[in-house]
């Protein structure tokens, strides 16, 4: 029975040592241009190509990811606007890209989880 006791005692002195949710994060913004799209396409096609929510998140990522080991989305804040440029080679097609995409990135702030390494 005091087995127990001291077994119970321990747990719980653990879950009081490490609290949750004790993480903190850096945050930082970023405002960048996606890629314009490897086709050819008519300006509506295009626009709405480059709109799309899997380019978003894609370039979101390697916007964040540009920032160093850590780095990742936390969110986006906005998807900008679509831009276009005329194709050189066919007349009247066009490649879009987005404009101005705000994306906020997070990474965990050093020392704030676990031991720093030499201490301790």
């Amino acid at each position: 029975m005091m087995k127990i006791y001291a077994i119970a005692g321990v747990l719980l002195a653990y879950c009081f040592a490490n609290p949750l949710g004790a993480t903190e994060y850096i945050y930082r913004d970023l405002m960048a241009n996606t890629l314009p799209s490897a086709q050819c396409e008519t300006e509506s096609k295009a626009k709405q190509s480059a709109a799309k929510p899997y380019n978003i998140d894609r370039y979101s990522k390697r916007f964040c990811q540009s920032q160093g080991y850590g780095w990742h989305v936390d969110e986006v804040k906005e998807i900008g606007k679509s831009a276009c440029n005329e194709c050189s080679d066919k007349k009247g097609l066009q490649k879009c890209y987005q404009e101005d995409v705000v994306v906020t990135c997070k990474r965990i702030k050093p020392g704030s989880v676990g031991m720093l390494p030499g201490k301790g």
